[in-house]
């Protein structure tokens, strides 16, 4: 299980690779030449005396132009140490594999992101022995995708946008509409993404939400965060308090969509003992346009 988002922020390329190529096309609008193979390789590049060295992820990308290797690195915060670590990283993965090596740094903050493309330029002030140019993707140039439709076209970049941007008022739009989007995919490999995603929420409320948006889902039953979440739940012991989350999820899932919840409502939902009713209302809050479709057709 992904226990940190700066594990699901690069392990979402190796999920899928094809993702970091569209994003250094179609985010960074770098004219990398798309591949006909990726496959991903041993991070570990110690050295038999030297201490260790790893890379996040590291993918080998076969083009017509040539065969690169797509070193992404994970970056919570500035770190002047990746001035030494990242050009011995390049260097050595060339000498070792005699491939192109290029540098990916991924980030969640725009400082971080900010720092991290600067160019890290070694030797004389006029005269640079070897220069690194970092390609960043950030908040900053990352999408926002907050619509259903295009979540679906792709959604390893939706989930992307999540793990990027799931903080602020953005965050429920962002948010539901990838969990529409998860809902026209494999179950196994979106309960993969939703796992990234969950580890990547720092925000207490949209980790609670994006927990409810895919409690809501059944695939989600098979997710080992879900396990997390039955866990939560037996140590309640009674089948009240199940009753009294998914009153409770309700209502949540409704006020986080700023949709208004009139009393008559509110006490409706309030006073329901049927689990299976309450699951089925909490299904429709993630869609609801007015509080009131929770009861239609009943």
């Amino acid at each position: 299980m992904v226990g940190s988002s700066h594990e699901a922020l690069h392990r979402i390329f190796q999920k899928d690779p094809a993702l970091l190529t569209r994003a250094l096309q179609r985010v960074l609008h770098v004219p990398f030449p798309e591949p006909r193979e990726i496959a991903a390789l041993n991070v570990d590049l110690t050295e038999i005396e030297p201490v260790e060295r790893r890379v996040d992820t590291l993918l080998r990308a076969e083009t017509d132009e040539g065969t690169y290797l797509l070193v992404v690195e994970s970056q919570g915060k500035v770190d002047e140490r990746k001035r030494g670590s990242w050009p011995y990283y390049l260097s050595y993965l060339y000498e070792k594999y005699r491939c192109e090596p290029v540098l990916i740094v991924i980030t969640q903050s725009s400082a971080t992101a900010r720092w991290a493309s600067r160019p890290i330029r070694l030797g004389f002030r006029d005269w640079h022995s070897l220069t690194v140019r970092p390609l960043v993707l950030g908040p900053d140039n990352v999408p926002v995708i907050a619509d259903e439709r295009q979540a679906e076209r792709d959604v390893p970049l939706a989930v992307l946008s999540a793990m990027t941007h799931g903080r602020g008022p953005q965050a429920p739009a962002i948010l539901e509409s990838l969990a529409s989007a998860l809902r026209t995919i494999d179950p196994d490999s979106a309960a993969v993404f939703a796992q990234f995603v969950d580890s990547c929420l720092a925000d207490p409320q949209a980790k609670q939400m994006w927990r409810d948006l895919m409690t809501a889902i059944q695939y989600f039953w098979r997710h080992p965060l879900a396990e997390q979440v039955r866990e939560e739940g037996r140590e309640q012991g009674l089948e009240q308090g199940r009753v009294q989350d998914r009153r409770e999820m309700t209502l949540r899932i409704l006020e986080w969509r700023g949709i208004a919840v009139p009393d008559a409502v509110r006490e409706r939902v309030e006073a329901c003992t049927d689990l299976d009713q309450l699951e089925a209302w909490a299904q429709r809050a993630v869609h609801a346009v007015e509080a009131t479709e929770l009861f239609a057709g009943e």
